[in-house]
Formats: C-alpha cells, sequence, structure tokens
C-alpha cells in the first residue's frame, strides 16, 4: 500500500510534512537546492533582518556537537542519535535586495519539485520588519516565517534580535506584520516561556496562519578541562532530549486553539519516527533543523523514506497521525489508582 504523506498548514498544501528549518545549512543556494532535492516539502532559508549588528554576529559564531556526557563529538556529518547541538549564530550576511531575489529564484525552482522556498525574517525593529514583509510579498514569495522566538535574542547585541515572551506583545507584532501582508504567516516562538500556548493564542489573534514551536533553550556548560564555559558564552542547546519538551506544548497547544489550527513542530526530531511523534502530539509538518545540519541533507531524504514505511505498515495516511496522542492525553486524576504500586521504583534498602 502507497500512504498518502501530503498535509495542509491552512491553505497550503505540502506534498509530506518535512521541511528544511532554518540555519547555516539553508543559507545558501546550494544547501536549499540539495534540502529540495533530497525531498523536503519546503526549506526555510537562513533568517535575516535589517541589523548590521545581526549580521557581524555571524563572524562570531561558534559550535559543538556534545555527547550524552557532555563530551565534545567529531563534526563528521555522522553523528550518533543522542548528539546535542551547542552553538551561538548570526544572521545571513547578504544585503537584503540580492537575498530576495535569490530566493524568489530558488523557489520557481522549487515548484518545479512540488515545494516551496521560504523566507525567515528575525524581529528587530518592528516598522522596518513590516516593510521587509511587504518586500517578500510583492517579489512573490508564497509564505512569510516570522521568528520571535530566536533563542540568542537575550545575548545578542541590543536591538538586532528580539525574543518575545509577552503575550501582548506577540499579538501586537503579529498584527502589525499581517496589517502588511496577506500571505500565510508562520510565527516562531521561543521554547523559553512558563506558558508557550498562551504565546500561540496570542500570534493566532494577531492573525497568524500557523505557529512554529519551539525554540531552542540557552543553556550554559562549564568545560571540565578548562573550567570556563563551553565556548565561551551561553549558547542555544538542542538534541533529541527536547522532543517531550515541544511535544508537550503542541498537545496543550492543540487543546487551546482547537484541531483546525495548524501547528509546526520542531526542536527535537532527528527522523522519521520523530516526525511520526510531532504528528501524533499534534503538529500537522515538521521543521529538522540541527539534524540537517549536523547530520546532512541525506537526512531529509531517511526521514521521508521513514515515515513512508511507517504510515504503510500500519494503512495510515500522514493525515490520520495528527493529534491523535494529543487528544488521549489525559491528567494525573485520571489514572488508574495502584496503591503501593510507586515501591517497586524505590532502591531495595528504602523499602518498608
Amino acid at each position: 500500500m502507497t500512504s498518502d504523506l501530503s498535509v495542509a498548514i491552512g491553505r497550503l498544501a505540502l506534498k509530506n510534512p518535512v521541511i528544511a528549518g532554518s540555519g547555516e545549512h539553508t543559507m545558501t543556494s546550494r544547501g536549499m537546492r540539495a534540502a529540495l532535492a533530497a525531498g523536503a516539502a519546503a526549506v526555510v532559508a537562513k533568517s535575516t533582518n535589517e541589523s548590521p549588528a545581526a549580521k557581524r554576529q555571524l563572524d562570531g559564531t561558534d559550535y559543538v556537537l556534545l555527547d550524552s556526557h557532555w563530551r565534545p563529538l567529531p563534526w563528521n556529518f555522522n553523528p550518533p542519535r543522542d548528539a546535542q547541538l551547542l552553538c551561538r549564530s548570526g544572521l545571513v550576511q547578504e544585503a537584503f535586495g540580492p537575498w530576495l531575489i535569490k530566493l524568489a529564484a530558488l523557489d520557481a525552482e522549487a515548484r518545479q519539485r512540488d515545494a516551496y522556498v521560504i523566507p525567515s525574517l528575525i524581529l528587530a525593529d518592528l516598522e522596518t520588519c513590516a516593510g521587509l514583509a511587504e518586500r517578500i510579498e510583492r517579489a512573490g514569495l508564497l509564505v512569510l516565517e516570522l521568528n520571535i522566538g530566536a533563542p540568542h535574542g537575550d545575548e545578542a547585541a541590543k536591538g538586532t534580535i528580539v525574543l518575545e515572551r509577552e503575550a501582548a506583545r506577540v499579538r501586537d507584532i503579529v498584527a502589525r506584520i499581517r496589517r502588511a501582508v496577506a500571505l500565510p504567516l508562520w510565527v516562531k516562538l521561543t521554547g523559553q516561556s512558563e506558558d508557550v500556548a498562551a504565546l500561540a493564542a496570542a500570534a493566532r489573534d494577531g492573525g497568524a496562519d500557523a505557529i512554529v514551536m519551539m525554540g531552542r533553550f540557552m543553556a550554559l556548560l562549564p568545560d571540565l578541562d578548562t573550567q570556563a564555559p563551553t565556548l565561551g558564552t551561553a549558547a542555544a542547546l538542542g538534541g533529541a532530549w527536547a522532543l517531550p519538551l515541544t511535544c508537550r506544548w503542541l498537545a496543550l497547544t492543540r487543546r487551546k486553539l482547537g484541531k483546525e489550527f495548524p501547528l509546526i513542530g520542531t526542536n527535537g526530531a532527528r527522523d522519521g519516527l520523530d516526525v511520526v511523534r510531532f504528528l501524533l502530539a499534534g503538529a500537522s509538518a515538521v521543521e529538522l533543523t540541527s539534524a540537517v545540519m549536523t547530520g546532512g541533507f541525506r537526512v531529509i531524504g531517511d526521514t521521508v523514506k521513514q515515515l513512508s514505511v511507517y504510515l504503510a505498515e500500519r494503512g495510515q495516511n500522514a493525515n490520520d497521525l495528527i493529534g491523535r496522542a494529543a487528544d488521549r492525553l489525559q491528567g494525573y486524576a485520571d489514572q488508574k489508582q495502584r496503591p503501593g504500586y510507586w515501591s517497586a521504583f524505590v532502591p531495595p534498602e528504602a523499602r518498608d
């Protein structure tokens, strides 16, 4: 049986739920073409904005892969599944006009593959961002991702990258961009919030067509040899460990916003079975970012294939999975009562 991998994000149809997320690997034309050739339904270009300081920040980037014992791993594009990426990053150094012309041409190529190239704006100044969004729409791009959850926002120079955690601000920002453009607007949110679902509701109320959730977490890792911070700074941390955290917020956001509002999962997915997990938690599509950046573009093809096999074995389509686990999520009070069951899970010397 051949399964149908197609999904929809609002009025945008995707041939499968696998999206190449924005990162250094989607900064170049060659990288975006590689992602499309590997089978991605969409590619989100490396983010940009108007800030010269945000562009200069790219020259101060640093990256390290870590194993589960926090030891550095070789950057050989064949990382173990439990590899974790700790990094600081910056924005595209290309001027906005040439960047936009390049993306429009790449999007035209993507259409030949039934796919899309999606520009990503990171907020600095709101009015300037609205003007850039207008230029993107005039250039004929079909989707815009607005990233207001970049993890580096608190560490970057003031005014270069905005990280929003307040619902009222999220609503106002999205509403301003919505007034500027009519094209589908995907809003990427931070995971560094006490209530990501509330931020998602605010973005929807402002006019977002879909929510991308959620950005990586800022972290500090002391190095045991130098006794200084790894990379010298705090940095964004992501890995497979983040998947259950993202899935929880996907499920809670689905409950808050309703089953029809599209959610896009990111942060934690490493393969096709992880895409399944995200779909079951309520996502309609999944952005793979650090997995592709550290493992190469073959990760995309392998992910699509593994997803297809999973669906075929169960006689299901991709749409059949969306929200199935989220809609069965129960509270503690709903669980079967088993007095004394806990005692089997404590060390023997602690038992009565």
